[in-house]
C-alpha cells in the first residue's frame, strides 16, 4: 500500500489501506469475513494509477481495533456504520464498491437502504449474492467459529494453502505473501491468524434479513464475479439474480472456488471495464413507465419465490 488512514468510529480505530492516493478516481474495496484490506494490493496494481483504491480492515481484522463488545460490533449493522464513517472521512458522496464475500454483502446492504443507497455508485459482488448455499455458509461458520493455533509459521502457511485453495493462487510467492499478511504471533510463541477469533460470533448474533428483497431494491449498476467451483454462490443463483436485474454483468472465473483473488488481468480487466462504462449503458433504458414495469415484474418474481 502507499498510505494508511486511521478512522475513529466510537471506541474503535479502523485502518484503511490506500493505493494511489492522488489518483483521479476512487474505489472502495471491502474484504471477506476473515481477511483484510491488504488482499486488494494486486487489484490496485492491475487497475493502475488512475484509481485510488481504499481498502478498510473491518473491525477485528488486520490493523483495525478488536471490539470489546463482539455481540454489538461484529454485525452487518455496525459494519454499515463503519462504512459510512469511512465514506465521510474521505468526503465520498458517491463511490463504486467492490466487495468480496462479506464485503460484497455489506455493499449490497448499503445500496439497498434508503439512507445510504445514493452513496454506492455501482456495485461489484465477488462470489456472493442474495442467495448463498447453506452448506457453504455452515462450513464458514464452523471453520471461523473456533480458534486456530499453529506451532510453526510453516504450518500456518500450509493450512492457508489448504483452506484458501479456492482463491486460485498459483505461485509460491503469492502464498508466502498471503501467509505473511495473515499471521499473528501468540505470547507462547505459537502462531494464529491475524483476526479476532470472536468474529465468528457474527453467525450467532446477526439478525437474518430477506436479502432477495434487498436485491430487488437495488438501483445502481451491478456486476457479479463467481468462482467456477464456488461452494457459496451457485451458478443457478446468478441466473436468478439476472432474472431480477436483467442488466446484471457477470463473470465466471475458471479454476476458482470461493473466492477469486482479483489479482490478475483476466479477472480485473472486466471489472475495470464495468467501472468506467457510462452509467446509462448499465441500467435499464426507457421512461418512467418502463421502469415501473420492470419493478412490478421483479416484485411478482419475489412473491412467487416466497410462495415456493
Amino acid at each position: 500500500m502507499d498510505a494508511l488512514e486511521l478512522v475513529r468510529v466510537r471506541e474503535l480505530e479502523v485502518a484503511v489501506r490506500v493505493w494511489h492516493p492522488e489518483a483521479p478516481r476512487t474505489l472502495i474495496a471491502w474484504h471477506g469475513l476473515a481477511r483484510h484490506g491488504g488482499d486488494f494490493a494486486d487489484l490496485a496494481r492491475e487497475l493502475g494509477p488512475e484509481w485510488r483504491v481504499l481498502a478498510p480492515d473491518t473491525p477485528g481484522r488486520g490493523l483495525s481495533s478488536w471490539s470489546l463488545y463482539p455481540a454489538h460490533d461484529y454485525l452487518y449493522s455496525h459494519y454499515m456504520t463503519v462504512a459510512v464513517a469511512v465514506l465521510d472521512h474521505f468526503d465520498l458522496e458517491q463511490v463504486p464498491w467492490v466487495g468480496t464475500s462479506m464485503g460484497g454483502l455489506l455493499g449490497m446492504l448499503l445500496a439497498a437502504e434508503a439512507d445510504t443507497a445514493g452513496r454506492i455508485e455501482r456495485l461489484v459482488l465477488n462470489d456472493v449474492g442474495p442467495e448463498l448455499a447453506p452448506d457453504g455458509l455452515a462450513a464458514l461458520a464452523t471453520y471461523f467459529g473456533v480458534p486456530h493455533r499453529f506451532s510453526r509459521f510453516g504450518e500456518l502457511e500450509a493450512e492457508l494453502r489448504r483452506h484458501y485453495a479456492g482463491f486460485g493462487i498459483d505461485s509460491d510467492d503469492a502464498w508466502r505473501r498471503l501467509a505473511l499478511g495473515s499471521a499473528r504471533r501468540l505470547p507462547d510463541g505459537s502462531w494464529t491468524y491475524h483476526y479476532d477469533p470472536r468474529i465468528g460470533e457474527q453467525f450467532v448474533h446477526d439478525t437474518p434479513r430477506d436479502t432477495w428483497a434487498d436485491w430487488l431494491t437495488l438501483r445502481c449498476p451491478l456486476m457479479v464475479v463467481r468462482g467456477e467451483h464456488s461452494p457459496l454462490l451457485h451458478a443457478r443463483s446468478v441466473d436468478r439474480m439476472a432474472e431480477v436485474h436483467p442488466h446484471l454483468v457477470s463473470l465466471e472465473v475458471p479454476g476458482c472456488g470461493h473466492a477469486p483473488m482479483l489479482d490478475r488481468a483476466s479477472q480485473v480487466a472486466p471489472i475495470a471495464d464495468f467501472l468506467v462504462r457510462p452509467r446509462g449503458t448499465l441500467l435499464p433504458a426507457g421512461n418512467r413507465g418502463d421502469h415501473l414495469s420492470w419493478w412490478k415484474r421483479g416484485l411478482a418474481w419475489l412473491k412467487g419465490r416466497r410462495a415456493d
